[in-house]
């Protein structure tokens, strides 16, 4: 195993990420990534997390990479917010208040409640609504407020993400279930009480407790900061090459132009003769000679 696995490893289990729910709440189906019983409590086996993280970080940093959105969901108290913070880092959309029916399923309809928002704001800033009375701006501004908890997360979400990031896809069923109608890659931590089998790349791991799920969300948002880095450096070395060649196009262009208006010498044609010397007026071409 490579020592980054290892210390990976340590780090899980110092913030107990194998720490799974009582036996009597688990899933039959998480049975693969289960190690063992204590005390009533399964207990995740880390060995199976790292893998299952490393390999949704590698994922999650190819979508980043290549210009994508990924929505971050997490309504629960404890890891709200761990995830908005760690989504604003990485200027991806997230959603940690409530999530409502058809965000992505109707996502026209959301698109249109976030312009409206927008505009309010607008209003709000630009002394629009100054002549209006104080009752009615109050009311817009709570109304701004109302839908920025909600949606404000999601404002700069243009259209549909590529994927969807979620903690606990028990508690988030809903976002789960619009995320695999719509066939949108499916990223989430799953506890012992959940069915990994609905999740296309699930993470076995402790979905209760604070430090296992920022340990988690960090891992992963880490990884979507070096594709977007990567792409940042390529689209730098791109244009730099479009730049250069660019400037050496330039420089062929200007040295055709002057071979073409250099006068070119007619196959064949005998040079022009040399100038003769014309004579002074009187003198026959002589020079006067000089007295003595």
């Amino acid at each position: 195993m490579e020592e980054s696995a290892v210390s990976l490893q340590q780090q899980l289990l110092e913030a107990g990420v194998h720490f799974g729910h009582l036996r009597k709440k688990w899933n039959p189906k998480m049975l693969p990534y289960i190690f063992a019983e204590k005390k009533g409590i399964h207990i995740i086996d880390l060995n199976k997390t790292t893998e299952c993280l490393q390999e949704a970080a590698a994922a999650l940093k190819s979508i980043a990479k290549s210009g994508k959105k990924i929505l971050f969901v997490a309504t629960k108290k404890q890891a709200k917010d761990i995830v908005a913070e760690a989504a604003q880092k990485v200027n991806m959309p997230y959603v940690t208040e409530r999530w409502l029916g058809g965000m992505l399923t109707n996502f026209a309809t959301i698109r249109r409640s976030v312009k409206k928002m927008q505009s309010i704001e607008k209003m709000l800033t630009d002394g629009t609504l100054d002549s209006v009375t104080k009752k009615e701006r109050l009311r817009l501004q709570r109304e701004k407020e109302k839908m920025e908890k909600v949606l404000g997360g999601v404002a700069q979400m243009a259209r549909l993400p590529a994927a969807v990031f979620i903690v606990d896809i028990t508690h988030e069923a809903i976002a789960l279930a619009e995320a695999r109608r719509l066939n949108i890659t499916t990223f989430g931590v799953v506890d012992t009480n959940a069915d990994p089998t609905k999740v296309d790349f699930p993470i076995p791991a402790n979905d209760d407790a604070t430090k296992s799920i920022a340990i988690i969300t960090h891992y992963v948002t880490a990884a979507i900061a070096e594709g977007l880095a990567e792409r940042a450096s390529e689209k730098e070395e791109l244009h730099e090459d479009e730049e250069a060649h660019e400037h050496t196009t330039t420089r062929e262009l200007s040295v055709d132009v002057d071979e073409e208006e250099a006068p070119r010498p007619v196959r064949g044609a005998k040079p022009a003769a040399p100038k003769r010397r014309v004579p002074l007026a009187g003198g026959g071409g002589r020079r006067p000679a000089q007295k003595r």
